[in-house]
């Protein structure tokens, strides 16, 4: 089992080179980079090259880069959100060519795959011309156009709306490698396993079941806990997930791809060291029980 984190948990600070090495002394080899203009300049070449050498300085793998969702956050708070899934072209359109700046960035840094957020996730506030499935559906063949001159991978995520259910993303899929002239053919799913254990509150899946559903396009994973009502982004075994269950899962489908935590920026009093400390006995814990039986 590969293990990674995701610059989420800094998500509030400016991305520096102490944020890598404090990733690395825990133990983690891997990183996904969250693509916020606050966060990280990920439109300027010579910000990517000098993560790329933190990264290599570190001995991290960059694994995948989240693609923008908004211009901004801090404190919690967004700013504009990009939506790829708007019928407004206008707004479609900056949602696309901030993706694309950011597929730049993830060619420079050394990374595989770009993680999508298809819309906005329900519990936001969604425009009633949002979350549309034919424009969404331009908007991915040219987003899976540009990662393919960029030699990237889109891995669409699981979260919470119609478009972005298990089900949906595997349909959308299917009916893309289907086709031999779509441009969605050979991307895959990231699934996010806290939004998948959250969403079978509200009548679908739950993440051990999404395990099985995503199985064959599964690229890569968000990996935090919640209890099941609220997207906490907990460090795994702090909510209600059943991580035996999801392991077993995983090893079901032959998933031998990167566990990416994506977990939350420490609360006030704490600090993120603190935080990774947790993750990485998270981490042995994920081990053992993917561990191989010996008889």
């Amino acid at each position: 089992m590969t293990f990674g984190v995701s610059t989420h948990l800094f998500h509030n600070e400016v991305l520096d080179a102490a944020h890598l090495a404090t990733i690395r002394r825990h133990g983690f080899d891997a990183v996904e980079v969250f693509a916020t203009p606050t966060h990280v300049d990920y439109r300027s070449r010579e910000r990517a090259a000098e993560i790329a050498g933190w990264l290599k300085a570190e001995g991290l793998r960059a694994h995948s880069i989240h693609a923008p969702i908004t211009s901004a956050l801090r404190d919690g708070a967004w700013g504009d959100v990009w939506s790829n899934a708007s019928v407004d072209a206008t707004l479609r359109q900056a949602a696309i060519a901030e993706t694309e700046r950011a597929m730049d960035f993830a060619a420079t840094i050394g990374a595989r795959f770009v993680v999508i957020h298809l819309g906005i996730p329900d519990g936001m506030k969604v425009p009633a011309a949002d979350n549309d499935a034919g424009v969404l559906a331009r908007s991915l063949a040219a987003m899976a156009t540009a990662a393919r001159s960029f030699d990237l991978t889109l891995a669409l995520e699981v979260i919470p709306n119609h478009l972005s259910t298990p089900e949906a993303l595997v349909e959308r899929l299917d009916a893309a490698a289907d086709d031999e002239t779509d441009e969605l053919a050979g991307h895959g799913i990231c699934l996010d396993v806290g939004h998948a254990h959250m969403m079978a509150a509200r009548g679908a899946r739950g993440a051990v079941d999404a395990v099985e559903v995503v199985g064959g396009h599964l690229v890569t994973t968000h990996i935090h806990d919640n209890n099941g009502r609220s997207d906490d982004h907990l460090v795994p075994f702090q909510g209600t997930i059943d991580w035996s269950a999801l392991v077993m899962a995983f090893q079901k489908v032959g998933y031998d791809g990167t566990w990416m935590f994506e977990i939350a920026a420490p609360a006030a009093g704490t600090d993120a060291d603190a935080t990774l400390a947790r993750a990485a006995k998270a981490r042995q814990r994920l081990e053992a029980l993917g561990a191989p039986i010996e008889f």
